[in-house]
């Protein structure tokens, strides 16, 4: 027996050293890296020369709680977009700070719109969609060049769907000389590292700052995505972003996604975050900044919105009354979050319990700063309310929801005031 006050370690490792980057817009400044915490991150899907629907989209995103949003830049309309969507942001009180997408002729846009350039607050370069042969490095230099110029950070984001074929052809040539060669699975992974590593070791010669300089390796698979990241955390020091890229629609991208950044975080590797999922059609974007942000706060790395604790329900739970109350309050306590994370600091670490009947309803509802039980079949038709462990009420009837919102939202007016 271990003689140690605390023998089963609990909490994810410390994060792995990296450098930190500054992402800036105005006053508001986004820091990524080092002890900074983990950033989330999501990307518009509108039309960017559409600028009012994009703005409008970026918006939605920063009020969910994306931290960076990404928007595409792919073609000379969508450059000249870019200045207006800020200013559009910016009157309507929205700094979050924007990343530019850029791939084949981002050369060329970076170059020919310096009004996009230096609006946006970051770029991504994908070193496989730069150009080919001779071209490629003059036309990296170019938007590296341009970054310097406007004290822009760069992530370098390589991605095994486009991958740099000269380089990959150089890494299998090289394996093909090895005595024991090593797998396709690993010359894959070695190719993505070491395009993502040399790439920004280009990036500095060309006079980008090393702190300016953040990388990914994205790929669609579990279990690669683990080892890519694992391996690239070992070989460098930039800030990592991390994503399954095409992580799927519905429960498989949000299962897919959780499962891989799950274990990266829990060894301290990743430095920003982005859930892509597949929207369903008509669906909401702003699905993919909740799951990023559940993520992180359900494995006790950041706190965003205050958790709804919740049974699943069973034969003792024919009523569907603490399903609605849990989704109604879950969904209260999101949409309340703008404004309370200015008014109520603190709020977000609350948590709060309905349960559906008597087992563990008491004991769950307890636990939480507020709580609720209630009854389960045969039950009686009443609801104990605790608050901070203490029983302070009992709900009847048709107005429980209400009821009980509004104790919440006293709770929160009492205990999380800046006066408080």
């Amino acid at each position: 027996m271990s003689s140690s006050n605390n023998p089963i370690p609990s909490g994810p490792l410390a994060r792995r050293a990296s450098r930190r980057v500054l992402v800036q817009h105005g006053e508001r400044k986004i820091w990524v890296g080092g002890d900074a915490p983990v950033v989330v991150q999501s990307m518009t899907n509108t039309d960017t020369a559409d600028a009012v629907a994009t703005a409008i989209q970026i918006k939605e995103l920063a009020r969910a709680g994306s931290e960076l949003v990404r928007l595409t830049v792919d073609r000379p309309e969508s450059a000249a977009a870019v200045p207006y969507i800020r200013d559009q942001l910016d009157k309507m009180g929205i700094d979050v700070p924007l990343v530019g997408d850029f791939h084949y002729n981002g050369h060329t846009l970076l170059t020919e719109y310096p009004e996009c350039a230096a609006a946006l607050s970051k770029y991504r370069i994908n070193p496989g969609n730069v150009g080919k042969g001779a071209k490629r490095d003059t036309q990296f230099a170019q938007m590296i060049e341009v970054a310097a110029k406007y004290d822009k950070p760069v992530r370098i984001g390589v991605n095994w769907g486009s991958l740099d074929q000269a380089l990959l052809a150089r890494i299998m040539d090289e394996n093909a000389a090895r005595d024991n060669p090593w797998t396709a699975q690993a010359v894959m992974y070695e190719a993505l590292i070491t395009s993502a590593i040399e790439n920004a070791v280009r990036a500095e010669e060309l006079g980008l700052a090393r702190d300016k300089i953040i990388l990914s390796c994205k790929v669609s698979g579990v279990q690669d995505l683990i080892a890519v990241y694992r391996a690239l955390s070992k070989r460098c020091d930039y800030p990592l972003h991390l994503g399954l890229t095409e992580a799927g629609m519905g429960s498989k991208g949000i299962v897919a996604s959780t499962a891989a950044l799950s274990v990266l975080l829990q060894e301290g590797i990743g430095d920003t975050i982005r859930i892509s999922l597949t929207p369903e059609p008509g669906g909401d974007r702003t699905k993919e900044v909740v799951v990023g942000q559940e993520i992180l706060q359900t494995m006790g790395l950041r706190k965003f919105t205050p958790m709804v604790i919740a049974c699943p329900g069973c034969g003792r739970t024919t009523s569907t009354v603490f399903q609605e109350l849990a989704d109604d309050i879950q969904s209260y306590l999101r949409e309340q979050m703008p404004e309370w994370k200015k008014t109520f600091p603190g709020v977000e670490a609350m948590n709060v319990a309905v349960m559906g009947c008597i087992v563990n309803g008491p004991g769950e509802s307890k636990h939480a700063n507020i709580g609720i039980s209630l009854p389960g079949t045969g039950e009686s038709p009443a609801a104990p309310v605790f608050v901070d462990g203490q029983k302070v009420a009992t709900l009847r009837g048709d107005n429980i929801v209400s009821e009980f919102q509004a104790i919440v939202l006293d709770y929160v007016q009492k205990n999380y005031s800046k006066a408080a």
